[in-house]
């Protein structure tokens, strides 16, 4: 055991805790990481956020050779998919941006421990943590602690995960061949990312939800027109579906579902469960502290992200709000800020969700459902890409923007893109909301043209 006394521990090297752990030792704190992986960035950078992207991008392109180039005058031939590379590029990138991360720690003198990390009783103000490794364990002690342990896969209780027929998000990111017919379990932001990677690459597709639309957070038109480019491109997708079992026969593995319409069977090769995810707290420790967690699992904290234990902290997806990589990242910021001492703010309100599908989606705000069920009135301005020049030059014009203001005094209360590059246009609508900007002050800034982002103007105008 060591003698020495950090300010502060985090329990976890992801976005959250890598981003907290960083700024913390900028602000002169002394910082030590407590990372059960070999290697930094959790699940967002290792099997999440980073290498999904890559995979849709190189897949993306995969299928434009098929399909696109031929409308731009542009013929190619013998076209062929190199998995393993493709596979190479997806870990190269993996291996930059996580060792990165471990450059950072070392410029900022973070002392990194590898190993499974489990909270001890301490003498208040001095906590513990035990750090267990391959064959060795040491305990740390510090003035905070900061969790920040992230979520896992959600298993079904009646369709276990068994790594090789039935996976999770974690192998449909490395597997070696294209599967020939592939099952999605899930009409999320998951699922309909890695099912468009592989239906790219040439599997057959379907996908099941049990609610009866997709991205169920998202703009109910922005989700119908998503359904109907997804099927365009070759993906069925089953609504108000429920997966009852799944069993082995001659020609695969046959899914018994049960439909709105009765029940009905599906052959496919592997089955991707993508139904959500969940805290992830085993062997942390929690009771030996006096941690207490909410219904949901997750851990109930403060404006300063302390937990009902004095000194232990958390952020990410082990408190309330969505599971997302950003979401955490800003939090790790504002923890390491305030336990510094200075001001820090986090507007819950304003936080984008993008999903990388094409066309992609992206939203920030409140969507027309939850602004009727509030009673809000408000006012709806749309505009097509159909329309927009920049998106017909480059044969992108499926979707819209919708543009959602308060009825009175026009303030903005949220914005819906589903459509091109609709990941980077968010960030327009999310500085107008941050700035409680009103759709005049949108629709008056002047854009340069021709760009996509003329789109976000056109439908400010239409308010």
């Amino acid at each position: 055991m060591s003698d020495k006394i950090y300010d502060l521990i985090v329990v976890g090297a992801g976005p959250g805790g890598y981003v907290a752990a960083i700024r913390a030792a900028e602000l002169g704190l002394s910082v030590a990481v407590a990372e059960k992986r070999t290697t930094l960035g959790g699940v967002c950078l290792n099997e999440g956020c980073i290498p999904s992207k890559a995979l849709l991008e190189s897949s993306e392109k995969f299928a434009s050779l098929h399909h696109d180039y031929a409308d731009h005058g542009i013929d190619v031939a013998d076209i062929s998919l190199d998995l393993g590379r493709l596979m190479a590029r997806k870990e190269a990138i993996i291996e930059k941006l996580t060792g990165g991360i471990a450059g950072m720690f070392k410029k900022n003198k973070i002392d990194t421990i590898f190993g499974e990390a489990e909270l001890l009783p301490g003498e208040p103000p001095v906590h513990k943590v035990r750090v267990s490794g391959e064959g060795d364990s040491q305990e740390l002690s510090a003035k905070a602690i900061l969790l920040a342990t992230g979520s896992e896969a959600v298993e079904l209780p009646h369709i276990p995960f068994d790594g090789e027929t039935v996976i999770s998000a974690r192998e449909a990111l490395s597997l070696t061949d294209v599967p020939k017919r592939l099952l999605v379990v899930g009409g999320g932001v998951i699922g309909l990312e890695l099912g468009s990677v592989w239906s790219r690459l040439g599997a057959e597709v379907t996908v099941v939800e049990m609610l009866p639309q997709l991205i169920p957070q998202a703009d109910a038109q922005v989700a119908q027109l998503l359904q109907r480019s997804l099927k365009k491109q070759g993906i069925t997708i089953l609504l108000k579906t429920r997966i009852d079992r799944v069993e082995t026969s001659a020609d695969g593995l046959v899914a018994s579902l049960t439909t709105a319409k009765g029940e009905q069977q599906v052959v496919c090769d592997k089955v991707l469960v993508a139904t959500g995810r969940r805290v992830r707290t085993e062997g942390l420790g929690l009771d030996a502290v006096g941690l207490q967690v909410n219904q949901q699992g997750q851990l109930d904290v403060d404006e300063n992200y302390q937990t009902n234990v004095p000194g232990i902290y958390a952020v990410g997806d082990l408190i309330p709000g969505p599971m997302l990589a950003h979401k955490a990242s800003d939090e790790g910021t504002a923890f390491a800020e305030r336990l510094a001492g200075q001001t820090a703010s986090l507007d819950y309100a304003v936080i984008p969700a993008v999903t990388y599908t094409w066309p992609e989606v992206a939203m920030v705000g409140k969507n027309e459902a939850e602004l009727m069920a509030e009673n809000v009135n408000y006012k709806a301005g749309k505009y097509f890409f159909a329309a927009n020049g920049r998106a017909l030059c480059g044969g992108m014009t499926d979707g819209f923007v919708k543009v959602l203001a308060d009825s009175e005094t026009n303030r903005v209360l949220g914005v819906h893109i589903i459509g091109p590059q609709a990941s980077e246009l968010i960030a327009e609508a999310v500085a107008v909301l941050s700035l409680k900007g009103t759709a005049r002050d949108l629709a008056e800034a002047c854009h340069a043209h021709p760009t996509l982002a003329e789109a976000l103007k056109e439908a400010a105008q239409a308010i």
